[in-house]
């Protein structure tokens, strides 16, 4: 597994090459509905977690989401306008939930903007402690 090295992040982690190609292949080939990042401390690398199939819906997304460690998301969001035009937007989703440690809490912190560099075509961003955060009510707000 290839590694190439986040841009400018105080926490020095590095990021699989499996990380962003699975960001193009739901951005340009749709086989995904979302990916989710997890860092590895000890290794000091970002890496998939879990990918959706296109198939899967937001509560997929959801239900997949530790409730007792911290995780980035992308979710691709479908949706059709007022004027019947297919949309799609992407969601980078910080989750950061009140049960994690805080020392994961600050390492998510500080590698984000690394991550949310490299992952290009990122529309909206959202913040959750929370599943009330982040539900798909917020989503749907965001995107129209």
């Amino acid at each position: 597994m290839a590694l190439m090295k986040t841009a400018t992040t105080t926490s020095g982690m590095w990021m699989t090459d499996d990380c962003k190609r699975s960001f193009m292949e739901m951005k340009w080939k749709k086989v995904h509905r979302y990916v989710v990042y997890k860092l590895e401390e000890k290794s000091r690398k970002v890496t998939v977690d879990k990918v959706g199939a296109a198939g899967e819906s937001y509560d997929d997304l959801a239900a997949s989401l530790p409730q007792d460690d911290c995780r980035y998301a992308v979710f691709d969001f479908d949706y059709v306008t007022v004027d019947n035009c297919r949309m799609s937007k992407i969601f980078f989703i910080t989750w950061s939930p009140e049960a994690s440690r805080i020392r994961e809490k600050m390492m998510y912190a500080t590698s984000k903007s690394g991550l949310r560099r490299v992952l290009d075509g990122v529309h909206f961003e959202l913040q959750a402690t929370d599943p009330t955060e982040m539900g798909f009510d917020k989503i749907k707000d965001r995107a129209k």
